[in-house]
């Protein structure tokens, strides 16, 4: 099977099925990962005003993780981090378009709609619209997934993300913790979300929910059999 992961942004590709990609890409499937934004300008008065370095080393660390994941290819864009409301939304829509029309995956994982990071937001809109149900989509399953520090942190007041599909990572649950080591400066120290026994505690609570040791958990947008 193709399997393409949308992602708003460097690390939420692992924060969000890090563990399933590593599972799918052992059990033999061609896993894609796409990124649309830059990362990390957000941090920054001014975007023009980002290091340069950093956003490529951020890049390297991306394509480092795809290694560690066992991934096959990593796919870029640059649309402005955490600014996504200021682009077009068909700008973002083509561009996952292209990578559909290129990979041609049956399965795709992205960001949940209800998301506190507008980026999210849009990229999960964008994916629904540039993957609609018509004849010559290749897109047949659509999963989403949550983002510790934007999911959660909105509280439901969106809309709460609500799992119905759970796949079991006791052995690449360590895979996922390696890999968000990578990605050094995305993570937190204790009590913050994205520290990484914390990363782990989400696996073993939505292993629990489902009488696993580890799982990670998503909830189906559609699935056409």
């Amino acid at each position: 099977m193709k399997v393409i992961v949308i992602a708003s942004h460097p690390d939420d590709e692992v924060l969000g099925c890090g563990a399933t990609i590593s599972r799918l890409a052992k059990e033999g499937n061609d896993i894609y990962i796409a990124i649309l934004g830059e990362g990390i300008t957000s941090r920054y008065p001014k975007r023009e005003d980002a290091n340069k370095k950093l956003i490529k080393d951020l890049k390297k660390k991306a394509e480092n993780v795809v290694e560690l994941l066992g991934a096959k290819e990593l796919f870029h864009s640059d649309f402005p981090d955490n600014r996504f409301d200021t682009v077009p939304l068909l700008d973002v829509i083509k561009k996952i378009e292209e990578w559909i029309d290129k990979i041609k995956p049956e399965i795709l994982f992205t960001h949940h709609a209800n998301d506190l990071n507008i980026d999210h937001a849009i990229t999960h809109r964008a994916v629904l619209t540039a993957t609609r149900p018509i004849k010559g989509c290749s897109v047949k399953e659509v999963y989403t997934f949550e983002i510790l520090s934007s999911t959660e942190w909105a509280f439901g007041e969106f809309g709460s993300f609500n799992p119905n599909v759970f796949f079991e990572i006791k052995d690449t649950i360590e895979v996922k913790i390696k890999a968000m080591e990578i990605y050094e400066s995305e993570v937190r120290g204790f009590p913050h979300p994205r520290y990484l026994e914390a990363i782990k505690n989400i696996g073993r609570r939505w292993g629990n929910v489902v009488g696993l040791e580890y799982a990670e958990a998503f909830e189906t947008v559609r699935r056409i059999v």
